[in-house]
């Protein structure tokens, strides 16, 4: 009798169903992943609401397990061993293109679901795709030739090693692609995942001033940002976000500004133009606003503004974010907030941005 595997699939718009799929062969270039923790982030919320495809899948795409079962082959070019505890990227590169060989498999088309059809990433590939197990949100995962691993260190919990999608992503976004350094200025929009692990690469980069803004909702996420290392936090409800930091800087403004609000719309890029200085800013900006008919921007060439897309993250921010879990410089275990079960994986989809104590949710698929 074929042994079988518990999955929560997607099966329709906020629709999530338990399913049964077949246990894989694996062969002897390929792996089998215990999920230990699956994160649920914002993307995970959005795409639950409005599916980016009709088909079943299996959500999850950050995701932290043991090396349950594995081929010599695949071992050997991982330089690890089964019972190995790893973080599973969900990007699945080619390694025969220049991103993949650079280490910018985030760039990689392979990788691309949206414009490649043929495209693998975990927690976007359809469940119908063999041999299924494409997501975090099920009890195993597939692991083919070309899966990104990356060793969890000894100490590190599987949950806080959950995190290191968002840390990673701070490590990226801030430090690689926006140059945050010794004695920087900086805002952060928005005190969810993502935004307090910009907070944490700032403040360990050497950001002299770091300001993060929230709205009522988000005065818990706030208090966690403030005991994070943020100087100065902002609830754009209760004052105007703009006035408060020129009186913060003395009207001199911000060198980088990193919007982390995933969907609340243009309001954060306007507030970051006229938040950075005169000359010279970066301005890192999400892909959520799809029409922007009045980009200001004959202001953003006057001020000599650089604009930097969001885009996932590399493997040495990923190696960096592990060692920075696994440090004590910063209580990160405040970003860790809630647990659930595999049968609860609506609720806890659910749970993200719906509360104001919730930041990082943790799906276990075993517990």
């Amino acid at each position: 009798m074929t042994e079988k595997v518990l999955a929560a699939v997607r099966t329709a718009p906020n629709t999530t169903e338990i399913q049964e799929f077949d246990m894989p062969d694996i062969p002897d270039d390929a792996a089998l992943l215990k999920v230990e923790v699956a994160g649920i982030c914002g993307t995970d919320v959005k795409f639950y609401a409005n599916p980016p495809i009709t088909e079943p899948v299996i959500m999850g795409h950050e995701n932290i397990g043991y090396i349950a079962k594995a081929g010599k082959t695949f071992l050997q070019r991982k330089g690890l061993k089964e019972g190995d505890l790893v973080f599973a990227e969900h990007y699945i590169g080619c390694f025969q293109c220049e991103w993949c060989h650079r280490g910018e498999y985030r760039l990689c088309i392979a990788t691309d679901w949206r414009k490649n059809p043929n495209g693998l990433r975990y927690g976007y590939t359809s469940a119908m795709r063999a041999p299924n197990l494409w997501g975090g949100f099920a009890q195993y995962m597939y692991l083919p030739w070309n899966s990104i691993l990356h060793k969890v260190p000894d100490g590190l919990s599987p949950e806080l090693a959950g995190v290191v999608t968002p840390m990673a992503n701070g490590i990226q976004w801030a430090i690689f692609d926006c140059g945050v350094g010794y004695d920087s200025r900086v805002l952060v929009q928005g005190p969810g995942q993502q935004g307090l692990s910009q907070v944490v690469a700032c403040k360990q980069a050497g950001a002299s001033l770091i300001i993060v803004t929230g709205t009522s909702k988000d005065k818990a996420r706030l208090q966690v940002a403030k005991n994070l290392g943020a100087d100065y936090v902002i609830n754009v409800d209760e004052e105007d976000p703009l006035e408060r930091i020129n009186q913060i800087t003395s009207n001199e403004g911000v060198d980088v500004s990193l919007d982390c609000t995933a969907g609340a719309g243009t309001i954060p890029i306007l507030l970051g133009i006229e938040a950075l200085k005169r000359k010279g800013g970066t301005l890192l900006i999400q892909g959520e606003v799809s029409e922007f008919p009045n980009f200001p921007i004959a202001k953003v060439a006057n001020k000599y503004i650089t604009v930097k897309a969001a885009r996932g993250h590399n493997y040495e921010s990923c190696e960096l974010g592990l060692r920075q879990l696994n440090s004590d410089r910063f209580d990160l275990n405040q970003i860790t907030t809630h647990k659930f079960g595999l049968q609860d994986t609506h609720e806890a989809i659910k749970a993200v941005g719906a509360s104001e104590g919730v930041i990082h949710v943790s799906l276990m698929p075993w517990k």
